[in-house]
């Protein structure tokens, strides 16, 4: 018997490492540039829009804007990656997300800001529809979860680091221009740096190779086609990935909330707690591969989500704090570790020329319920409390596991068997 040990562990990782193609590893370059510095963005943005003396209102309001806004476009995107090509649209996103984070630097008005946002919102969708059809074809079977993994890990380190440089990144920049690091002035600044830093994660995506398309992959209506000609295939991969965005969605974006109301814990303990919730989403994402290698790739997304549903249980309604904590922790772990495997899964089958259609159909689906299911989920605790919210979320993640085994384990389907990447 195989012994599963963190050194194990650590050199399978450098062995599938060791195996990424040139471009996978200039694509993780610029993710981790990229992650960097939106973690310093996504910090300092809601700030720097109060500075301005926009209220919360006009906050949340450009916050839904650019989600929307890359809920409507994946399936436009999609198509126009399939017709200029992944390179293109990979720089392309990276250009409109640079544009638009410099343009909210050097323009504050509100209309501004808006415009900002669906600029974002496009880079956001274009980039989604995008990365996976681009890794499944920058890769081969024993990398490919691995880097799908890595990829994701890596963004999340690198958006913790962003975050942490942005709490401090005010305060330097007040320092050097005396003023203060709560004004429009330090927190603009740290803004237009960050615009800086998305232009400067281009260059690694200037140096792909992009491979010869074929007029086929190219054709206009070919995405399109290969979705009437697979209905059903495609509803199994994505009806159970829109139930647990739509269940994710009613509880996710309100934890802090939940931990301050329920749980009565002042912000310094929510704010740890979410810090070492990142920790465990890492080390979900980290050993995911070589668990995946061992079970099989829907196998270990059906396991780690049903072990999440008691978790999510005692979550939602333990009435002591550290057994919430705890589960808080397990349960990020266990339900995150099987996304990156998943969209290996989906992207080994669905035949090349209807990678981007499908990476569109997912990203709209899993952008669906954190688009609309926080308002049900708002109007649900101001009536009755955080356990209706819990229960739809526990009833939509039950019902996506089942879905899961009764698509895909229960009768197995087989990979479509694409070409070697080349190196």
């Amino acid at each position: 018997m195989t012994t599963f040990t963190p050194f194990r562990i650590l050199g399978e990782y450098s062995s599938h490492i060791r195996a990424f193609k040139p471009n996978a590893r200039l694509y993780l370059l610029n993710v981790i540039i990229t992650g960097a510095v939106m973690g310093v963005f996504r910090l300092i943005f809601n700030f720097y829009a109060l500075s301005l003396g926009y209220d919360e209102s006009v906050l949340g309001n450009l916050i839904t804007t650019s989600s929307f806004v890359a809920l409507i476009a994946a399936l436009p995107m999609g198509y126009l990656a399939d017709m200029i090509g992944r390179k293109s649209s990979l720089v392309l996103s990276g250009i409109l997300l640079a544009v638009a984070v410099i343009a909210m630097a050097l323009w504050q008005s509100e209309t501004s800001l808006y415009a900002m946002n669906v600029v974002s919102g496009l880079a956001q969708s274009l980039a989604g529809v995008t990365m996976s059809p681009f890794l499944m074809e920058n890769s081969d079977e024993k990398e490919r979860t691995y880097l799908f993994s890595f990829g994701q890990g890596l963004q999340m380190t690198m958006a913790s680091v962003g975050s942490w440089v942005g709490g401090y990144l005010p305060t330097w920049i007040s320092q050097a221009q005396n003023v203060s690091a709560t004004s429009s002035t330090a927190y603009g600044n740290s803004v237009l740096i960050s615009g800086i830093g998305a232009a400067i994660a281009i260059l690694p995506l200037v140096f792909i190779k992009s491979p010869n398309i074929t007029r086929s992959q190219r054709a206009v209506f070919a995405p399109f086609q290969y979705a009437a000609k697979n209905p059903g295939l495609l509803t199994k991969l994505v009806l159970p990935m829109l139930l647990t965005s739509i269940g994710a969605g009613l509880i996710m974006p309100f934890m802090n909330v939940f931990f301050r109301v329920v749980h009565h814990q002042p912000d310094p303990v929510i704010g740890t707690l979410f810090a070492w919730g990142s920790l465990a989403m890492g080390i979900g994402l980290l050993i995911a591969p070589p668990l995946a290698d061992r079970t099989g790739k829907i196998q270990l997304v059906v396991i780690t989500q049903a072990l999440s549903i008691p978790f999510l249980i005692l979550l939602g309604f333990s009435p002591i704090f550290w057994i919430g904590a705890a589960s808080y922790y397990i349960r990020l772990a266990l339900m995150n570790m099987s996304s990156p495997v998943y969209q290996t899964f989906v992207m080994e089958h669905v035949e090349p020329s209807g990678r981007a259609t499908v990476a569109s159909l997912t990203s709209m689906a899993w952008n669906f319920g954190w688009a609309f299911s926080p308002t049900i989920s708002g109007w649900l605790q101001v009536k009755y409390g955080f356990a209706p919210a819990f229960m739809g979320t526990i009833t939509l993640y039950t019902i996506s596991v089942i879905m899961y085994w009764a698509f895909f384990w229960r009768r197995t389907i087989e990979p479509i068997q694409a070409p070697a990447a080349a190196d």
